[in-house]
């Protein structure tokens, strides 16, 4: 098999042809797929090697002690053939990594061949085809979460364990130097942990980075945007915490940490930098100065990592291979994302030039993977396949004689379904409002007395049973919109569902069961933009389109309030998944198509989401979902580009189109017409009529499965193929 080494006396790098190790009882053996450079550590070594024997000595003045020493004992012949022996031998690089166990030791029963497990320790996850791993030193890797991903474990676990000797609080202010891997691992893990994040490096792109992965701010430590952001956080108090994730000689970050800390304040040194403290500064403070010792408790420990004894959960919570589990765990639900720090992967066979480049400064790298022989597929993120718009045989089922008003049922009378919905219909001549069925009495009675409808209840079997109800209307929660349309359409009945359609391909599968077992199709979303007069004129302006298009869709969503049932997710599906549909069904109309493939990433937490949807022609469309923007900013900002032409979009106010000629819209007065009342038009036409819906049956289901489609994609790291399947 091939390993990386380096000779320490030489600074020569290898990928030596060696052994493959035994496999011994109390630990397995496993295959490579994905193993992490630290950028830092090993990085560190690589130039040490390279310096000359005095640029040894000085910096590792720690082995030149023991030298010392040695001469002392041993006297000078045999200390000389010691230290040249152990300097002329080649050492192994790496400590992190993700593979599958190829064989079991003795001992173990906890995983078996074939699992995918994440590794740590210098002596046994390194940077080598084949690695003998003893138990406290792997875990199994959740399932979901891509080799690539868990290869991070073990520096994940350095992060994990130095935020833990931090102590954090909910509401805490920290001050994170020094942005590398470490760092911007610290960076998130904190700001799971609910603590605000100043952040300090003097490469702008780390600290934009960053910032991007939770940090409130970040500037250079020698400038004044940092002392400033730390002083508007905290009130001029300075922050709890201090993690020292950088390196090298510089003495500019322990003086930092004395500056911009609070009285008692907790310094947690992780990097390997100088630590010469200003006395004064730490003494007047009564700063408490905290180091992390690697992964967690059980690091040097032999009884622990090779003979695999562990401390007992009741005295030790987390060991190193629990902070393992637990990091993993976190990437695993999205709380960490390692995918932005990636800057590059490696073939194997190429590991000694990636190392020269890495230290020459060719690659510039917050983290490097190498990919093992066998998992070059899993590295290009292959495309999920989900069924976008399966085929439904329908035997359409007699439309609704013509004459007479449109007689509707409204399930659900909420703020949107009173606000946006009711007060057009009310209006509307050949409408009757029949029935409005709720779940408390009490607000059936007030959508009756506000809006007119003949009757109030709370039996929806009643209501589906009435045969002279022509359509009803499903605005409750996201969580039924599915059940009740599917059964409003057994039913006979004409269905108006407030999106989303379904929060599961299941639920949507259910719906389109029911379409084919009743033969009735007669359903719409309420996808209202397209039928927006603003949208529609600029689109007429825009004209027909010959070549791809690029659109692009900002939507500042802002935070929700707290207490808002959109944040139940756990039953009422993710924000996107609710609301989602607006934007992509806004997309594939303009674009004239039905999307082919969806490609989504978020921020930790999955609140900010960048969605690319890509069209038969070519054309794309990138929809960014924001929950922290500013409150002032418009909503919603469209921009389509063609064939030398732009239509702009503004929050439904304005509108213009950019070509051999500028057309602009006039300012609409404050209240935007986002095209609920042309919406509700066409669909009482429709129903009214026996014609077409407002929207093709194949359309409205495409949309949705884009929308969930970006869960998916989210969950895998992967774009998504929507086919189209019988």
């Amino acid at each position: 098999m091939k390993q990386v080494v380096q000779n320490y006396k030489s600074g020569e790098l290898a990928l030596l042809d060696v052994p493959v190790p035994g496999c011994k009882p109390g630990g397995v053996l496993v295959r490579s797929a994905y193993s992490l450079i630290s950028t830092g550590t090993e990085l560190m070594k690589v130039s040490e090697a390279g310096m000359s024997m005095l640029g040894k000595a000085r910096s590792r003045p720690d082995q030149v002690a023991k030298v010392v020493q040695s001469v002392a004992v041993n006297g000078v012949p045999a200390t000389y053939r010691k230290v040249m022996g152990k300097l002329d031998s080649y050492t192994p690089l790496g400590y992190s990594l993700c593979g599958v166990v190829e064989q079991v030791g003795a001992g173990i029963d906890e995983v078996k061949a074939g699992d995918l497990v994440a590794c740590a320790g210098n002596e046994h996850a390194l940077h080598a085809e084949l690695n003998w791993v003893p138990r406290n030193l792997f875990t199994p890797v959740p399932d979901g979460l891509a080799p690539q991903h868990a290869a991070f474990g073990t520096v994940g676990s350095i992060a994990m364990q130095g935020v833990r000797q931090g102590e954090p609080q909910l509401g805490e202010v920290a001050l994170v130097i020094g942005l590398g891997l470490i760092g911007q691992l610290v960076v998130q893990l904190l700001t799971a942990a609910g603590v605000r994040v100043v952040g300090a490096d003097p490469d702008p792109a780390r600290c934009e980075l960053a910032e991007r992965l939770g940090a409130v701010a970040c500037g250079d430590p020698g400038s004044a945007a940092v002392a400033a952001a730390v002083a508007e956080l905290t009130g001029g108090h300075g922050v709890d915490q201090v993690y020292l994730a950088a390196g090298g000689g510089s003495n500019q970050p322990v003086e930092l940490a004395a500056r911009l800390s609070r009285d008692r304040g907790r310094v947690v040194d992780i990097g390997k930098c100088s630590l010469d403290l200003p006395w004064n500064a730490y003494y007047e403070k009564e700063l408490d100065v905290r180091f992390s010792r690697s992964y967690g408790p059980g690091r040097y420990d032999p009884e622990y990592e090779l003979e695999g004894r562990d401390y007992p959960i009741g005295y030790v919570r987390w060991t190193e291979r629990r902070n393992l589990a637990c990091f993993l765990d976190l990437l695993a639900r999205g709380r960490v994302d390692v995918e932005p720090l990636v800057s590059h992967i490696a073939d194997f066979d190429h590991a000694v030039e990636t190392y020269r480049r890495l230290k020459d400064g060719d690659l510039k790298a917050v983290a490097v993977l190498f990919r093992y022989p066998g998992h070059e597929v899993e590295a290009e993120a292959p495309a999920v396949t989900v069924p976008a718009v399966p085929t439904v045989n329908v035997q359409r089922t007699p439309a609704r004689a013509a004459g007479g008003p449109v007689r509707l049922a409204f399930v659900g009378a909420g703020n949107y379904a009173t606000s946006m919905l009711l007060p057009h219909l009310a209006q509307r001549d050949g409408v009757e409002l029949s029935t409005v069925v709720t779940t408390t009495a009490l607000s059936a009675a007030n959508a009756k007395r506000k809006f007119g409808f003949a009757g109030a209840t709370t039996d929806l079997d009643a209501v589906l049973g009435d045969t002279s109800i022509d359509a009803v209307f499903v605005v409750t929660r996201h969580s039924s919109h599915a059940e009740l349309t599917r059964r409003a359409l057994l039913a006979g009945k004409a269905v108006f569902v407030e999106k989303p359609l379904a929060l599961t391909e299941d639920e949507l599968a259910g719906v389109l069961a029911a379409v084919e077992e009743s033969g009735n199709d007669r359903l719409q979303v309420g996808f209202n933009r397209r039928f927006a007069p603003l949208l529609q004129e600029a689109r007429k302006r825009f004209g027909t389109r010959t070549g791809p298009a690029n659109l692009r869709y900002l939507v500042n969503a802002g935070r929700l309030q707290h207490g808002s049932w959109y944040l139940q997710q756990g039953t009422e599906g993710s924000r996107f998944a609710g609301e989602g549909g607006h934007f992509i069904d806004t997309a594939s109309w303009l674009l004239g198509a039905d999307p082919v493939s969806v490609y989504a990433v978020a921020t930790p937490g999955n609140e900010d989401l960048q969605v690319l949807l890509r069209y038969p022609d070519g054309s794309t469309a990138t929809i960014s979902y924001v929950t922290t923007g500013a409150p002032g900013f418009p909503k919603e900002t469209l921009d389509l580009v063609a064939d030398g032409k732009v239509l702009r979009l503004d929050d439904f106010v304005r509108a213009s189109v950019y070509g051999s000629k500028r057309w602009v819209s006039s300012r609409l007065p404050q209240a935007r017409d986002k095209g609920q009342n042309a919406e509700l038009a066409a669909f009482v036409k429709a129903v009214r009529t026996g014609g077409p819906m407002p929207v093709p049956l194949e359309s409205l289901v495409a949309t949705t499965a884009a929308t969930l489609a970006v869960q998916a994609g989210l969950a895998v790291g992967a774009p998504v193929t929507l086919a189209r399947t019988p």
